[in-house]
């Protein structure tokens, strides 16, 4: 941008309002925290400014000093330039309310899931007792830090295979105080012989191999394997569906995200009893399913996860 432009810009709300025409401008792709370019450029601007996400329109007029107005054009022009995720620009990503370190070891936190959480899992819990929760495939840990802070009275495992994921998920844990949540390196639950929960929750890798590949430019800097799950999305989710009633309380619930891969999961398990949640925003790929589901369906589950080998 010009000299010029950049002295044109004075107040927070110019600032938003310029990066959010530039981000549009510029045909960037959204889905990182955020769905459209307003609330990026909104995130981008408060975060440098080192002001809370739910400042009030009345700061809209405060003005920026030349220096504050640098920084935010420079990284207006970084996420423009290079298409990283803002959430990788800032080092920050909210979710469920809370704050999180957010880079380039783990997925980008911006799973549906938070709803849930913020809802106690109701009505899907129906009121059952959880002692024990479960976050497989935790990456930042945002979800099983994110359960561990809104139920203290729950003990909640956090399971991933990447050692870098688990080092961003243990900095996040003493960033929010998590005293109740345990990280454990786990390729899905190889790692958890023995150990049982009333609670399992999943956000695993499901997209294809077809739309990892044609993924936009965004995408390309968070770690492939917390994304690529095979032709059709489900060769994790086979496997989580196979071994979770090993741990799962009696009575114990599964709730797992599989995305656009919802349609190729009913075709081949038609006769299991999914429940596909409601969000605010309609359907999402979420669904939950009790483990006697889970035990009486096993045999046609585990044909199908072997053949995945």
């Amino acid at each position: 941008m010009t000299a010029d432009a950049a002295a044109e810009l004075h107040t927070l709300i110019d600032l938003i309002r310029y990066g959010a025409s530039r981000f549009n401008a510029a045909g960037l792709t959204f889905g990182h925290s955020h769905d459209n370019a307003l609330d990026e450029a909104t995130q981008l601007v408060l975060h440098t400014l080192h002001l809370p996400p739910d400042l009030g329109p009345a700061y809209g007029q405060a003005r920026l000093t030349s220096e504050e107005k640098a920084r935010i054009l420079a990284l207006f022009q970084r996420r423009i330039d290079e298409r990283i995720p803002i959430a990788y620009l800032t080092g920050e990503a909210w979710f469920a309310g809370l704050s999180f370190r957010s880079d380039a070891r783990a997925l980008v936190p911006r799973s549906p899931i938070a709803e849930l959480i913020e809802a106690g899992f109701e009505p899907w819990l129906g009121g059952r007792e959880v002692n024990r929760a479960l976050d497989l495939c935790t990456g930042s840990g945002c979800i099983a830090i994110a359960m561990g802070h809104y139920n203290p009275d729950w003990q909640v495992d956090g399971a991933d295979i990447s050692d870098d994921a688990l080092a961003l998920a243990a900095e996040n844990k003493a960033r929010l105080h998590a005293d109740n949540v345990r990280l454990v390196k786990s390729d899905l639950f190889a790692g958890l012989a023995g150990q049982h929960y009333d609670l399992i929750v999943s956000n695993p890798p499901y997209v294809t191999n077809d739309e990892t590949d044609a993924l936009p430019r965004e995408y390309s800097y968070e770690p492939e394997l917390g994304l690529r799950a095979g032709d059709d999305g489900l060769d994790i989710v086979l496997r989580i569906l196979r071994d979770a009633p090993l741990h799962l309380s009696q009575d114990g619930l599964l709730i797992c995200e599989v995305g656009e891969s919802e349609r190729a999961l009913v075709a081949l398990l038609p006769d299991v009893e999914f429940a596909w949640i409601e969000f605010k925003v309609g359907q999402m790929g979420i669904f939950a399913v009790e483990c006697r589901e889970l035990i009486a369906h096993n045999a046609r589950i585990a044909e199908l996860a072997e053949a995945r080998k």
